[in-house]
């Protein structure tokens, strides 16, 4: 494929992704656009604690690949009624439909519905990602988001179906 549209797939989350999940997780600049993050994303323990708790949890974890590297995670997780979806890309990788193909690849994996997310209001692209894979914006929502240090707007999308 293009250095455009890489080819996305899922697989399993192994330990060895752990540290590129930490190095992706701790950028500056994607931390500012997903706003809603980790209270310090350098600590490193809390990041390693963070994930022994999701990788034992009921969550639908996965790695992203595009063109067999490993460029994020995405999951679903909580509640059967309120279950959620989440995703993170390496910045490198932003524009080029990865977090699309994945996204779409996850939802694929989880047949129920409805299906939640939520995305900082001023973030267009993760919006734009979460319409184009079938989510609807249905709510707005305000919530302190350690990212930027400050209360920040909030999107709150659904899946029906």
């Amino acid at each position: 494929m293009s250095p455009l549209s890489p080819r996305v797939t899922l697989r399993k989350v192994t330990d060895s992704d752990l540290p590129v999940f930490f190095r992706h997780m701790s950028d500056p600049e994607s931390n500012l656009m997903a706003a809603f993050t980790s209270k310090d994303p350098t600590d490193r323990a809390a990041f390693d604690a963070h994930w022994a708790r999701i990788l034992v949890s009921d969550a639908v974890m996965r790695t992203v690949l595009a063109d067999d590297v490993v460029v994020g995670h995405t999951a679903v997780y909580g509640p059967p009624e309120e279950r959620e979806v989440t995703y993170f890309i390496d910045r490198a990788y932003w524009g080029r439909g990865v977090a699309t193909a994945a996204l779409r690849a996850l939802i694929a994996l989880v047949p129920q519905r409805p299906l939640h997310a939520r995305a900082a209001a001023d973030n267009a692209g993760s919006i734009r990602v979460l319409q184009k894979c079938g989510f609807t914006v249905t709510g707005e929502d305000r919530g302190y988001a350690h990212a930027r240090g400050a209360e920040t707007d909030e999107v709150l999308l659904t899946l029906a179906d």
